[in-house]
């Protein structure tokens, strides 16, 4: 059905990833200055729905990005909702973007950035190049409440290896001082967001295996070790 609103709950949780990045997306704009015509970047966008919500809400032209999911697969997606003239798909390697520099207004990425972003080198070296002057970053992923170390929790260890805290998941301290070490950026704000149990929710209502999986892992951490962390940035 051409131009369809993304009101559709079956349709976003037969094509959640995770956490809800409808519900995470929200959150993260809810005050972004992102205005009609802007070209913002959707980094790790996975099946287009936080794409689709970008471009519906703030008709932004949005470039589509992601690694796992075809830029075909999301193109029949973007066509179906009538937004195939505004949003771009693009099948890239977040760390060999084919874009040119200063050419974002504003780039996003909703539960994916800590699967290639949690160095030193990530944000300098690939990132701020793309974006103009006063550009916007806004990130939202998964967190800790704090630092483990290597050591997970022994609830929590029937699910998760150290791998997953160690290289991915981290708390809103440890991502203020990595992006605070950055020459290129002005960190506006690291903070816990507040729809932890709203987006986990909505993914585990999903009919998926993966889901189903992760319904131990909240039940086991209840509230004490997970949470969602929005990072919010601009270009100096």
């Amino acid at each position: 059905m051409i131009g369809r609103d993304l009101d559709d709950v079956d349709f976003i949780r037969a094509h959640l990833m995770g956490p809800s990045s409808i519900v995470m997306i929200e959150e993260l704009t809810k005050n972004l200055p992102l205005q009609n015509g802007m070209r913002v970047l959707d980094l790790g966008c996975g099946t287009g729905l936080t794409s689709i919500f970008l471009a519906q809400k703030f008709g932004v032209t949005v470039f589509a990005t992601d690694l796992w999911i075809s830029a075909t697969e999301n193109y029949r997606r973007f066509r179906d909702f009538g937004l195939e003239s505004r949003i771009i798909p693009i099948h890239a390697d977040a760390c060999s973007l084919p874009f040119a520099n200063k050419y974002f207004d504003a780039v996003i990425s909703v539960d994916a950035y800590q699967y290639f972003g949690a160095n030193e080198q990530y944000l300098d070296c690939h990132l701020t190049p793309l974006v103009k002057k006063g550009g916007i970053f806004a990130i939202a992923m998964p967190g800790v409440k704090k630092e483990f170390d290597g050591a997970v929790p022994v609830e929590l260890q029937p699910f998760l290896s150290p791998s997953e805290f160690d290289i991915h998941w981290h708390t809103c301290e440890w991502w203020g001082k990595l992006w605070g070490q950055s020459p290129n950026v002005y960190v506006e704000s690291v903070r816990e967001m507040n729809c932890f149990s709203k987006a986990w929710y909505e993914w585990l209502q999903c009919d998926n295996d993966y889901a189903r999986d992760n319904i131990a892992l909240l039940n086991a951490d209840d509230g004490k070790y997970m949470n969602l962390i929005s990072l919010i940035a601009s270009l100096k």
